[in-house]
């Protein structure tokens, strides 16, 4: 007995259904799955009552087939779904290490992306934020090559002068940091040196008339090294006092009288010290760049036009290109790495965070992790001779 033309339609047409819903399942798993999980077997029966009630000798097997293809559909995606970054990161705890001391820029920062970020991480994992200081930050970078997990569950905040420390040379440095993965940064940062107004220096020529004790945490960090490096070409007496466990305490000092200058960004003086701007307090009398709309202070490589001095300015100060910096250790598999760079991004695109981070009073111009990394082997990069001129002011 012959099926009916109508008959036979509706079953080509449950056919064709069929295997463009296996393919879908093939080419887009993931949604298909997430979208259709129950939707599919309750609509078995009433799929196959769209074919001919009349019954022909070979409709039975056509019917069976078409039963065990959409179990074959259905089971398909499931399968395929399996989503190794969500299963490794699920249930996990990611700590989020900083490399300065808690209360300033740093600090503020890690912790702001921390309370965001993983909501994008698949798998959800918990966050915590912890401070590991040392040697200018090399304690925390040492660590992350050496001893931290290399699977991504260790975040690092480390301090931007770093890869300049390894492009020169310097000894302890046990990282390579073309080696880590990059994760990027909430935006570049401008370097300044702030003078109390108590001094009576509101300018860089007033720097170089007048001694200065000047705050910093210790040798290679920017901290010092830029405060160095105008003494050593612009002949400024900006007397460096090191040991300092980062910006707050010398910002504490400061407030006592112990210091009266130091280096700090632009946007560590306006999210942490904004009544030390509005009352006048401390006069900016360079910056670094990139130059700030907001801030009228000459700019340090307009103090020079030697092209050598303005190769050993570009060194010391190319952390400024990587802002408050993110990173992971070496080794973590791609597939993780590719997830928290876009969990990154899409946490700097948060309107929740961004709300936040305006009334911190942290600008967002992000860096992406991928241009990061073109920063950093640039960097290490540098010629000899430039490396060589810099590394005393690092050391």
């Amino acid at each position: 007995m012959q099926s009916s033309p109508k008959g036979m339609a509706m079953i080509r047409l449950c056919l064709a259904w069929l295997s463009s819903a296996i393919v879908h399942s093939v080419h887009n798993s993931a949604t298909w799955a997430r979208r259709f999980p129950l939707a599919i077997p309750s609509a078995l029966p009433g799929l196959i009552r769209l074919c001919p009630h009349k019954r022909a000798p070979n409709q039975p097997r056509l019917r069976s087939w078409l039963v065990v293809g959409f179990a074959f559909a259905c089971a398909a995606p499931t399968q395929a779904f399996a989503d190794p970054v969500a299963d490794f990161y699920r249930g996990k705890t990611i700590s989020v290490l900083i490399g300065v001391g808690a209360g300033g820029e740093y600090d503020a920062i890690a912790r702001l992306v921390a309370r965001y970020i993983g909501h994008y991480i698949p798998g959800h994992p918990t966050l915590v934020a912890q401070n590991m200081t040392g040697a200018a930050g090399l304690k925390l970078m040492n660590y992350l090559a050496t001893l931290a997990p290399h699977d991504g569950t260790v975040i690092g905040m480390v301090q931007e002068s770093l890869p300049s420390l390894q492009a020169v040379g310097m000894q302890g440095v046990q990282f390579d940091s073309a080696k880590f993965n990059w994760l990027g940064a909430i935006a570049p940062i401008d370097e300044t040196i702030a003078v109390l107004s108590t001094t009576g220096v509101t300018t860089i020529e007033g720097a170089r008339e007048k001694e200065i004790i000047t705050g910093a945490t210790a040798r290679g960090s920017i901290t010092y090294a830029f405060p160095a490096l105008l003494n050593e070409l612009f002949s400024t007496r900006l007397k460096l006092v090191t040991g300092y466990n980062g910006g707050t305490e010398i910002n504490l000092a400061m407030e006592r009288g112990e210091v009266e200058a130091r280096d700090n960004t632009w946007s560590s003086w306006k999210a942490t010290k904004p009544a030390w701007l509005r009352e006048h307090k401390i006069s900016i009398i360079v910056q670094s760049g990139p130059r700030a709309a907001d801030l009228d202070a000459p700019l340090v490589t307009d103090l020079s036009k030697d092209p050598d001095q303005r190769h050993l300015i570009d060194l010391i100060l190319s952390g400024c290109a990587l802002g408050r910096p993110l990173t992971i250790t070496p080794g973590v598999p791609a597939e993780r790495v590719a997830a928290l760079r876009a969990a990154f991004d899409e946490t700097v695109r948060d309107t929740v965070f961004l709300a936040d981070a305006k009334a911190l009073n942290f600008d967002v111009n992000p860096i992406h992790g991928v241009d990061m990394q073109r920063t950093i082997e640039q960097i290490l990069n540098v010629p000899s001779g430039v490396a060589r001129q810099a590394k005393h002011l690092l050391e």
